[in-house]
This record gives C-alpha cells, sequence and structure tokens, in this order.
C-alpha cells in the first residue's frame, strides 16, 4: 500500500468532485456529516484507492489488492461511524457498473 499526501492551494473540495475524484473517472464520493467546500472523501472500488481532501490537505491512498481496498474503507467507516459522521458510499444514481462492484467487494452496507 502506498500513501501520499500533498497540498493543494489552488482550490476547493469541488475540484476533486467534477474532475480527479469524478463518478466518469471511477470515484465514488464518501458521505459524511463533515463534508463542505473545504473536505471531501472519495474511493475508487475498480484501482482500489481513496482520496481526502481537507483545507487543503490532500490524502492519497493506493492499496495494492482489493483485500487492502476493503480494509482500508471499512476502517474509514468504522472510524466516522464512531464519530457520528458516517452517511455511506455514494455510487452514483446512474452508476451501475459502479454499484454492482462495491457489492462485489462485499461493501453493499456502506452503500446508500
Amino acid at each position: 500500500m502506498k500513501k501520499t499526501s500533498s497540498h493543494d492551494v489552488m482550490g476547493d473540495r469541488y475540484r476533486y468532485d467534477f474532475k480527479r475524484c469524478s463518478y466518469a473517472n471511477g470515484w465514488a464520493q464518501v458521505d459524511t456529516k463533515q463534508d463542505a467546500n473545504y473536505f471531501g472523501t472519495w474511493c475508487n472500488p475498480t484501482t482500489f484507492e481513496l482520496m481526502s481532501y481537507c483545507e487543503g490537505d490532500v490524502a492519497h491512498t493506493q492499496c495494492d489488492n482489493e483485500a487492502e481496498f476493503v480494509a482500508e474503507v471499512r476502517e474509514l467507516a468504522d472510524w466516522n461511524k464512531e464519530r457520528g459522521y458516517w452517511l455511506g458510499i455514494d455510487a452514483g444514481l446512474r452508476e451501475a457498473d459502479m454499484r454492482a462492484r462495491f457489492i462485489q467487494l462485499g461493501l453493499e452496507d456502506l452503500l446508500h
């Protein structure tokens, strides 16, 4: 697993929503009660990546396989649930393939 961090001073989380971490690029939004223009989290069930943006700080996790990805997503969900932030993974309304991929990975209970 590879974890990297960087700083993005040129924008907000919407640059990720509509570009790098868009549904068109295979990413699903991880919805929490903390979501705002300065905070967002996404995951990609095909490339096994997670991305988080918080006030310019960007954390990127690249998992080596689906088992690592599932463990990372579950850890993310558990952390948010313990603090009352969890809402669910939004696999999109038109992204049937993405929803199917999360189900295939055993993460259906985290979808909303």
